[in-house]
């Protein structure tokens, strides 16, 4: 009996698989179309905010020390994220993997010390508390009666 085709099963699976996954993507947006409401109201284009009218402008102004404690979250957080592969294959990696672990640590720690040094990880600098003092010395203040 010969095969019916010069195709593999794998090919085949393969290629019902993606025959299925594109009807079910088609029968589940077809169903919110044909089962969705075509209501239109004055009410159905304002954000929902757990039941609470929102009130002014989305726009919120942050300082900057918000973004860059984020992006230091993001670059530290993954740095451990390598150190947690480093100690999963610690003993493939022998000596020559500590040593390479150990002069990352460090690069991160000296980075971190750089950091706390310049006052990046301070929300309100010295330099700034100092300086706002200074121009509160600076103004006059009102005779008194």
């Amino acid at each position: 009996m010969a095969p019916i085709s010069a195709w593999s099963a794998q090919t085949w699976s393969l290629i019902v698989y993606v025959v299925a996954v594109i009807g079910l993507v088609a029968l589940m947006l077809g169903l919110s179309w044909v089962l969705g409401g075509r209501d239109w109201g004055r009410a159905k284009n304002e954000p929902f905010e757990s039941g609470v009218l929102g009130q002014g402008g989305a726009r919120l102004r942050l300082s900057a020390k918000f973004y860059l404690v984020a992006m230091f979250f993001v670059i530290f957080d993954v740095e451990a994220l390598f150190l947690y592969a480093w100690a999963v294959s610690l003993k493939e990696a022998g000596w020559a993997g500590f040593a390479e672990a150990f002069i990352f640590i460090f690069i991160l720690t000296a980075s971190l010390v750089y950091l706390w040094k310049i006052g990046a990880l301070e929300w309100a600098p010295a330099s700034r508390a100092k300086l706002a003092k200074e121009r509160q010395a600076e103004r006059p203040t009102p005779p008194s009666r």
